[in-house]
């Protein structure tokens, strides 16, 4: 009887693993299949917020057209879309003389890096709401609406972001990350926060300065770590808002253990003033990977709906 019940009990847990495997450990999660979308919102009524989006572009012709698309493609009358390449030599320049009319502002001139490049381009923008999108990931279909309707029903929201879906370099879906409401806490240990999906208030980057042009790799995470020691009112709103895409040449996988590994334990000293071993990090963020799975569950299961 008890190893029938232990071979019950094996079964079991084989079955549910799956399901409770934390997916924001992970990027490609199955294999690719259609992407499904969220549905299109239109932008709120009343004033309606300018969006200064700036894109980074280095050396990626093969994806950038359909970021600046996925921006074009909003529906949402106020965007000032600005791309920053470092004078790439493969096409890209072309394809921006191409979308110049999708554009506020480009210019393709060698720079010092991806944070150098971002911080030129807000310094030529004047949006109210500001966010940078890389050269190879998109904005899902009715992003600006939902993220201006944010702020326009809190006037005291500094900071926002969302869910992530992750495509590949076909525009497939292989994953999901499902992001549980905002935790100050588990921010200072994991950048849990997609990028793509992340959008501030001027007065937000007024308040904190622009990037640190010495990080290649986790600026976004340093300056989501700035905002929250300011007392910025963040949120997590509850829907999809972004594609990040995962292919061969990007530098998230290029840099991780050269550069990427340095700069995050760096961010935990400051943010902590000491080092912060392993043991630390899973017994602080144990709590939030539990909520992202349930979060998960509940999402495949079509109790939680994150697309309307």
């Amino acid at each position: 009887m008890l190893v029938e019940i232990a071979y019950l009990c094996r079964r079991a847990i084989y079955r549910v693993a799956p399901f409770m495997h934390p997916k924001l450990t992970r990027l490609k999660q199955h294999p690719p299949r259609a992407l499904r979308l969220p549905k299109r919102r239109p932008p709120p009524r009343g004033h309606l917020p300018k969006f200064s989006i700036v894109t980074p572009s280095y050396q990626q012709a093969a994806f950038i057209e359909r970021t600046i698309a996925s921006v074009a493609d909003q529906e949402y009358p106020a965007i000032e879309h600005i791309v920053i390449d470092g004078n790439s030599g493969d096409g890209t320049q072309d394809i921006l003389r191409r979308n110049h009319d999708r554009l506020a502002y480009w210019i393709s001139e060698p720079d010092h890096g991806q944070s150098h490049a971002i911080n030129k381009g807000f310094r030529v923008s004047s949006g109210e709401i500001m966010a940078y999108l890389n050269s190879d990931d998109i904005y899902l279909p009715g992003t600006l609406s939902t993220v201006a309707d944010a702020f326009t029903g809190d006037p005291e929201l500094d900071v926002v972001y969302g869910h992530r879906i992750i495509i590949n370099e076909e525009d497939l879906e292989i994953g999901r990350w499902i992001i549980p409401a905002h935790d100050s806490e588990v921010l200072k240990y994991m950048d849990w926060v997609p990028q793509e999906t992340l959008f501030w208030r001027r007065r937000a980057w007024e308040r904190v300065g622009q990037l640190d042009e010495s990080l290649k790799f986790a600026m976004d995470w340093d300056l989501m770590t700035r905002f929250d020691r300011h007392g910025l009112k963040i949120r997590r709103l509850n829907r999809f808002l972004g594609g990040f895409r995962l292919h061969s040449t990007q530098k998230t996988l290029a840099a991780m253990s050269l550069i990427g590994t340095p700069e995050i334990e760096m961010i935990r000293r400051r943010n902590f003033g000491r080092e912060v071993g392993e043991h630390e990090i899973r017994r602080r963020v144990f709590g939030y990977l539990v909520r992202h799975g349930l979060l998960d569950i509940c999402w495949r299961l079509r109790l939680l709906d994150l697309e309307t």
